[in-house]
This record gives structure tokens, C-alpha cells and sequence, in this order.
């Protein structure tokens, strides 16, 4: 009961909403608020400050929330070795994967993975690699997955799959027709934008760094949070955009999209997968194996 408890507790503080966590856990939201209750009866603490329909922790709160979250984590792996002793594959595994990954690179391996290994559930949240790795960092997810690496020291970065880069714009724009841009014309021509914290605005800037140009030089029409988004929005304007080569392949072989020649160095990455610098999750490694092994036939 009291592990139920601490795992109501979870949820409400990361849900921020005792009827959200009601809904995650199939239970009603009086039961939740009952099992608060008795936890701060119990430590004699309060836990959480209501603002209206939402809910923020408390200092003694915030302390539970660490200690709650360090607890599962040693939950999960005691779960693993023992189902690995009695020679079983199961477990729960928390991934955080980056925009393009989620929508372009990921499910082929997570089919293949759960087709291999049933017993064990995948959870995947999706957002851009900044997200990703305040995620790790919180303790939200075991493994992250993004688009090039920020040199943080809190991080170990394993590169797995190459990417690149390039311009695109519809294939009835006068510049495509040219098939490459100059330096004076890319400043001049609208492009749309990925948001701060993505890690393909991350290589553009690297780019144009290179090319004694800033972001602020280009003619930026719009920012928007995802690639699905400005693919939509370039197929109703004569915008360019950076995007992963893996995410327009469709509309290229359609001949809806074009790419067009940037000048100077070609934009590679590499994606990686990211984990907490000393941390060795059993499900994550063997995750990380798997796509590895998996890579020749991708």
C-alpha cells in the first residue's frame, strides 16, 4: 500500500493535477486525494499547494519527489535482474526521443524491438532536444534520443545513425529551378525555422556561424515546433526550410519538395542516444545493443 501510495504521489507531482492522475492510474480523484493525505499524515509534512484546478509541490514535496523518483529507478533495475536470473526479457522502459527521430527514425526500431522482446513495454516522449535532456536529467525517461549533442558534462553521448541536412523548398519555386542558392540569396529568400532547443536549429546555426552569418541575417517568416508543421506550411508558400533529409524523402520522390545546393559545407550530424554520465540501466543498454545490431539493416 505504501508503494502505491508513493507512486499516486509520482503522479500527481508530474501530472501537476490530481484528476489527471486519477485518469493515469484508473482510479478516482478522491481515492488520490485520500492517499495524500495519509502520506502527509504519515511524514507529518505537506506536500502540495493548490492553485485552482492545479496543483505545485511544496519544499517537503519537492524532497519526496527526488527520493520517490531514485526509489523506482532501483525498482526497475532490482526487476530486471532478477526476471534476467530466472532467464525472462520484461520490464518497463522510458525513452525520450527528439522531433525527427519520433516521427522519422524511431518506430522501425521500437517495431522490431517489441517484436523481439513482448515482455517488455516502451513508454516514448516526444519533444525537441533540449526537452529530451531536462527529461534525463529529471529522472523522467532512462535513455534519450537527439539530434546532434550539446557537450553537457552531465551526459555520455553514444553516436548511432548519421543524418544530413538539407534546404528544401516547393519544387515551383523559381530559385529551385536554379538548383543551388548563394550566400546573398539565402539572407534574402523566407525561410521557416525550427524553435529554440531543437537540434536542427542547432546545426543551422553551426552552419551559418561558418559561413560568417548569424540567424538574425536570415529572413525568417515563421517559427514553428515541429517538422510535419513546416512541411504543411512550405506546401502552401515558396518558403525554404533546413530539415532532415530522412523527413522529406516522401515529398522528394513525389517531386513536391526540392532540395536545393547550399554553399560551403555539407550540414551532417549524427544522432545520439544520451544517458546520465555513470549510469548503467540495464533495459537502456540493452535498447542501445539492439538498435546497434539492428543499424545494417535499417
Amino acid at each position: 500500500m505504501f508503494d502505491f501510495r508513493l507512486k499516486v504521489f509520482y503522479t500527481a507531482a508530474k501530472q501537476q493535477s490530481f484528476s489527471r492522475a486519477a485518469e493515469e492510474l484508473f482510479i478516482s480523484q478522491p481515492a488520490v486525494s485520500k492517499h495524500i493525505r495519509a502520506l502527509e499524515s504519515y511524514f507529518k509534512v505537506k506536500l502540495f499547494v493548490r492553485h485552482g484546478s492545479k496543483i505545485s509541490l511544496t519544499p517537503d514535496g519537492q524532497v519526496l519527489f527526488q527520493y520517490t523518483k531514485e526509489i523506482f529507478s532501483l525498482y526497475r533495475k532490482l526487476q530486471f535482474s532478477m526476471d534476467k536470473r530466472a532467464k525472462r526479457n520484461s520490464g518497463h522502459l522510458r525513452l525520450g526521443s527528439s522531433t525527427t527521430l519520433t516521427q522519422y527514425i524511431l518506430p522501425r526500431f521500437l517495431n522490431q524491438f517489441h517484436g523481439e522482446y513482448p515482455e517488455i513495454t516502451l513508454e516514448v516522449i516526444n519533444g525537441n532536444s533540449q526537452r529530451i535532456e531536462t527529461a534525463l536529467l529529471n529522472k523522467e525517461i532512462e535513455l534519450g534520443i537527439i539530434e546532434g549533442r550539446t557537450q553537457k558534462r552531465d551526459f555520455k553521448y553514444t553516436p548511432f545513425l548519421k543524418d544530413e541536412l538539407v534546404l528544401v523548398t516547393r519544387s515551383d519555386n523559381p530559385i529551385a529551378q536554379k538548383g543551388a542558392i548563394s550566400v546573398e540569396e539565402l539572407k534574402g529568400v523566407s525561410m521557416v525555422l525550427r524553435e529554440f532547443g531543437s537540434g536542427t536549429l542547432q546545426v543551422l546555426r553551426h552552419y551559418l556561424k561558418k559561413m560568417g552569418l548569424s540567424l538574425k541575417d536570415l529572413n525568417v517568416e515563421l517559427v514553428l515546433g515541429n517538422t510535419e508543421g513546416i512541411k504543411a506550411y512550405l506546401k502552401n508558400t515558396r518558403c525554404f526550410a533546413v530539415l532532415s533529409l530522412n523527413s522529406v524523402l516522401e515529398e522528394l520522390q513525389r517531386k513536391e519538395f526540392t532540395v536545393v545546393e547550399l554553399p560551403g559545407p555539407s550540414l551532417n550530424r549524427f544522432f545520439y542516444f544520451i544517458n546520465p554520465q555513470g549510469d548503467n540501466d540495464p533495459l537502456a543498454k540493452m535498447f542501445m545493443q539492439f538498435v546497434m545490431k539492428t543499424l545494417p539493416r535499417f
